[in-house]
């Protein structure tokens, strides 16, 4: 598939989800190839470009932290009852989100990538909405297969 075909495929993914499960903001991250760092790729919803200079060390942010334990994450009321600074979730301060669920990509049977959905006010993602968010981290999973960002 090529490049420009699969980037529009992820897109149309990530803007569907939005549309589902009516929230603000949808973001795809992936771990750099050969690096512990993790950078947001792609934004949808977003406010401004910011989220494309955001990186994270393995294990700190969202995205790091997901990736790092391979579990999925939510949060209902960013910054009440974090663990660690509000520093450390740039992605939250940068995109104003408030609430967000945030879901694992693996390849290769190891997590490398987060998709990450948010809205700007309080608010607890319903089992039907993580199903969605998951289900979607799948497909995306198929599309990047073996062609990450």
């Amino acid at each position: 598939m090529s490049q420009l075909r699969e980037l529009h495929s992820v897109i149309q993914v990530c803007e569907q989800l939005k549309e589902q499960i009516s929230c603000e903001f949808v973001g795809l991250a992936m771990q750099n190839e050969g690096s512990p760092d993790v950078r947001w790729h792609y934004a949808s919803g977003n406010l401004n470009d910011k989220y494309k200079r955001i990186t994270v060390r393995f294990g700190k942010g969202i995205a790091g932290k997901i990736i790092s334990s391979g579990s999925p994450m939510m949060l209902e009321e960013f910054p009440a009852n974090i663990a660690g600074k509000v520093t450390d979730y740039p992605i939250m301060l940068a995109e104003k989100l408030v609430s967000t669920y945030a879901v694992p990509l693996f390849f290769n049977s190891v997590p490398k990538g987060v998709l990450l959905v948010g809205k700007r006010e309080k608010y607890i993602f319903s089992e039907q909405e993580q199903e969605m968010v998951q289900d979607s981290a799948s497909l995306l999973e198929q599309l990047l297969m073996g062609d990450i960002l």
